[in-house]
């Protein structure tokens, strides 16, 4: 398992109040880690950061990763033995909405992370990630490789494809000398799904949303197909990194696709359907969506990834299949907004642990105790 690696370490997590970040603080925190958060406030609510209580599992710096003077002070005065760095815009259509926000974090704080280790010069591992998106789509049927083009038709996109060069760049001028106390990664992976997002203009979040009020799901593109994984996949993946890094150092300024199988290609239409069975125990039947066509934020329409590599040098491969991530997903939103159950840490945990024997009894090398 991965405890050997986080156990009594000390970690720190820039966007510990998302998504991501909260479930990765969980799971650090389970693993006997000394978990560390950075993040620029809370931004959803509901939150799974503040419905699981983590406030009081990890010690928490709210700050911006683009006041590099703070970040470095924080950093220095922590020296995590780990970092893995999430703090993003991580929205689609706010980018279009904010642009140069979106660019000055997902760009000028991913830089400002990196520049506040160099500055701290200690011994530390720093997982950097970023998205799928960072490629440039030109929708082939056939999984983008981590050599493949960087770019982006868009400013999300874009800003991640910069996120990338400046972690590249960073390595090759600072980062490369085999004696250098950092060693880095950076880990790709996108249209994560699971319990406790509620992102705007998320699918996921809106048919949650719709489906607790007893509404219809709207939906801008059903057709859309997306590489679907549960947030517990590429999490398994940035640990397994730092794990693998930890054991083998020439690894540093590596790149490495998270995704899930080939096969978990599908639709936004066959998500909500196969997520339906488990929301409403067959006694209702999945209510008809409302489409709209609202063009003026394009969206991919197909993006797969190729994780041979992370196989290769990571022993990673996914865990879960199309089936089992719907049912988790669902039924962790379902136990969230039944009001006979309010212990949300338990839940996320109990998760973790059913993820982690999944993982074993495929005999994933992470997994193997």
């Amino acid at each position: 398992m991965f405890n050997s690696t986080f156990k009594n370490k000390k970690v720190l997590v820039t966007g510990n109040t998302g998504f991501k970040g909260a479930w990765l603080s969980v799971w650090l925190n389970q693993l006997g880690a000394q978990v560390h958060g950075i993040s620029n406030g809370v931004l959803t609510a509901p939150s799974i950061f503040e419905s699981a209580r983590l406030a009081s599992n990890l010690e928490y710096h709210e700050l911006d990763v683009c006041d590099l003077a703070s970040l470095s002070t924080v950093i220095a005065q922590i020296k995590p033995d780990i970092v893995f760095h999430l703090a993003a815009q991580a929205l689609v259509f706010e980018a279009y909405d904010n642009p140069t926000s979106t660019l000055a974090t997902n760009v000028m704080g991913t830089a400002n992370v990196l520049e506040a280790l160099r500055n701290s010069n200690h011994e530390c591992l720093a997982i950097m990630i970023t998205s799928d998106k960072c490629y440039e789509n030109v929708e082939w049927h056939w999984g983008y490789r981590e050599t493949d083009q960087l770019g982006g038709k868009d400013p999300y996109s874009a800003s991640k494809a910069c996120a990338e060069l400046v972690i590249h760049t960073y390595y090759k001028s600072f980062f490369s000398d085999p004696d250098c106390p950092l060693k880095l990664v950076s880990a790709r992976a996108g249209n994560v799904i699971g319990g406790g997002d509620w992102s705007m203009h998320r699918i996921i979040p809106d048919c949650i949303k719709a489906w607790t009020q007893g509404q219809s799901v709207e939906i801008r593109r059903p057709n859309a197909t997306r590489p679907w994984q549960h947030v517990l996949e590429p999490l398994s993946g940035y640990l397994r990194a730092a794990q693998v890094l930890s054991q083998r150092p020439e690894l540093s300024g590596e790149s490495f696709n998270l995704g899930p199988s080939a096969n978990q290609n599908h639709s936004v239409l066959r998500l909500l359907q196969e997520m339906s069975k488990h929301w409403f125990d067959g006694s209702e039947s999945f209510e008809p969506m409302k489409v709209s066509h609202d063009e003026s934020r394009p969206e991919a329409g197909l993006l797969k990834l190729s994780c041979d590599k992370a196989l290769a040098y990571l022993a990673w491969q996914p865990t879960m299949d199309f089936e089992k991530t719907a049912r988790f997903t669902a039924e962790w939103y379902k136990e969230f907004y039944n009001p006979k159950s309010m212990d949300i840490e338990a839940l996320t945990r109990r998760q973790i642990h059913e993820y982690c024997s999944l993982a074993k009894a495929k005999e994933h090398d992470w997994a193997i105790v």
